[in-house]
């Protein structure tokens, strides 16, 4: 299988986007605050058109005009941020009836606009639209909408108020405060359980680009598992992969992944192990500005994983103090796990939730479950529901990401 050398993310046809005819049940607590129980999540059929993709979505479809006016006019000083695939903007919109809002009232909003001049960009954008206009998750980010008029191609999404988990592990300044142990470890929950989510029986969806740029954060630092321009839906029948062309960010492919194109859940697996290694280490995947021998942070850091005496070593040093050798060497341990050469030895994402959920906070007292979030129950969603309940919001950042070189 070749090797895409682009500088850019490319998502494969939108025909091969779509996810299976699947629904999912779960108890537990609304993340709108619902009362109702067992509902469910569908969705459609394999191949799709792009105007079955639009018409079976369950988010609204804006005029180019609404989003024009709820940006004001895409002003400079409203982006968020700024990628491959275009631009995103801040916004403000009335929560029952979506019309623009004046600046400060409403709902704030985050829109992204896709570069004009980008064919892939479109099935990027279709994409997006597949998935996460008919899943449900409260460690999915929420799609409020979409635009596609003429040659424009928006996508609307709830504001996250803390960004990505990206920018507080690697960025300085008196924003971003380095994240605490406890925090971490809350995080790494969040997003294992969107991933689990993903790659349930019933929508074995492999989300193919986890990183820590698309990890984001709410007020309350839950997880939120954004950019889905590169999902792929899982194997069907007997076979054991999907055969796919090689996207997605250096770093963090799994090894499989890379030499043949097979790509499966665990290849998933795989890419946790890394984000959770930057967590441990306060390091990135890849940093070139590092010492001979360390550029690669997998590389590096792997021998020390399984070796108590040896762990302290790669632990991020603004986290001294913040947790028991136990909880860390466990920690380690489960990175070392998801890490493995071999796809079989991996852990499965509900096997890793399990994991982290027993894990002890920073005091060695309390399970890390305590701090989470209850159990989501998931269900399908409807356009006019997509503000209700307050939700903290969400946007993904424009995909930016280099493929593999």
């Amino acid at each position: 299988m070749g090797i895409c050398l682009s500088a850019q993310i490319k998502a494969e046809s939108p025909c091969n986007t779509g996810a299976n005819s699947k629904s999912v049940s779960n108890d537990g607590n609304d993340f709108s605050g619902a009362s109702s129980k067992g509902s469910s999540v569908s969705v459609a059929q394999t191949p799709r058109s792009e105007g079955e993709i639009l018409q079976s979505s369950n988010v609204k479809s804006f005029t180019f005009a609404e989003l024009k006016m709820a940006t004001r006019n895409f002003r400079p000083d409203s982006v968020l941020g700024e990628g491959g695939f275009g631009s995103v903007f801040k916004g403000w919109i009335d929560e029952n009836t979506f019309a623009a809002a004046k600046p400060g009232t409403g709902t704030v909003i985050a829109v992204k606009r896709l570069n004009q001049e980008s064919y892939q960009g479109h099935r990027e954008w279709l994409a997006e639209v597949n998935y996460l206009g008919q899943l449900y998750h409260p460690h999915l980010v929420r799609l409020i909408g979409y635009c596609l008029e003429d040659e424009h191609r928006l996508l609307v999404y709830e504001f996250m108020p803390r960004g990505s988990l990206e920018n507080h592990l690697f960025r300085r300044g008196s924003y971003f405060q380095p994240l605490s142990w406890n925090l971490r470890l809350k995080v790494a929950l969040g997003a294992a359980k969107g991933l689990a989510f993903l790659h349930s029986a019933e929508t074995q969806v492999i989300y193919r680009d986890f990183k820590t740029s698309n990890i984001l954060l709410d007020s309350n630092y839950n997880a939120k598992l954004s950019d889905f321009g590169l999902a792929k839906d899982g194997p069907t029948g007997d076979k054991s992969h999907v055969s796919t062309r090689v996207m997605g960010t250096y770093g963090y492919a799994a090894p499989e992944y890379l030499a043949t194109g097979h790509l499966t859940t665990r290849s998933d697996v795989y890419s946790f192990g890394v984000v959770l290694l930057e967590m441990l280490s306060g390091r990135r995947a890849v940093d070139k500005n590092r010492p001979s021998g360390e550029h690669n942070l997998v590389e590096w850091a792997k021998p020390s994983l399984s070796n108590k005496r040896k762990i302290f070593r790669i632990l991020d040093s603004r986290l001294e103090g913040q947790y028991t050798m136990e909880g860390a060497f466990k920690v380690a341990t489960l990175a070392a796990r998801c890490l493995s050469t071999e796809a079989k030895f991996r852990p499965t994402m509900e096997e890793v939730v399990k994991g982290l959920e027993q894990l002890p906070d920073a005091n060695g007292t309390e399970a890390i479950q305590n701090h989470s979030s209850n159990g989501p129950r998931v269900r399908r969603r409807s356009a006019d529901e997509a503000l209700q309940g307050k939700i903290p919001a969400a946007y993904p950042r424009p995909s930016a990401s280099p493929l593999y070189a």
